[in-house]
């Protein structure tokens, strides 16, 4: 049986996460990164057998996709292919003032539907700087009332 060095680890490693850059599905990158981390491993102990190899790779490969999925992916996903109807209510700072004749500028702390500055219009005078939240998503603009 071949018994892949450390350097194999590191190239397939470096393959995957290249691999990332032609697919990007923010998948393979943790494959790649854990078959660096077995690379790295085999640095420090390299007299592991090729089972234990493969067994710590599918190991580190399953808790970074989960570390992914369960910490990290949640708060780097926009609400893109969100329905407007479930942004009601998400809360942002007017950036101009508004009145019922003007439209003015909302910032949110993380994107909605792909922007964190939106266009917005009120049925009411509302200043700059003041928390606001969606009422209605209308085409490309929001309606906003003052947050309570």
């Amino acid at each position: 049986m071949f018994l892949a060095e450390w350097w194999h680890w590191m190239v397939l490693g470096l393959l995957l996460a290249m691999a990332e850059m032609a697919i990007p599905a923010f998948f393979l990158i943790w494959f790649g990164l854990a078959a660096i981390g077995v690379g790295s491993i085999l640095l420090a102990i390299p007299d592991l057998d090729e089972s234990t190899r493969i067994l710590l790779w599918t190991g580190l490969s399953a808790a970074l996709v989960a570390i992914w999925f369960r910490y990290l992916r949640p708060r780097t996903m926009s609400a893109v292919g969100t329905s407007a109807a479930a942004l009601a209510g998400e809360v942002g700072l007017l950036v101009t003032d508004i009145t019922p004749d003007s439209r003015g500028q909302v910032r949110f702390q993380k994107p909605i539907l792909g922007a964190d500055v939106w266009e917005c219009y009120s049925e009411t005078r509302i200043k700059a700087g003041e928390r606001v939240r969606i009422v209605a998503v209308e085409g490309s603009y929001i309606r906003v009332e003052p947050a309570k």
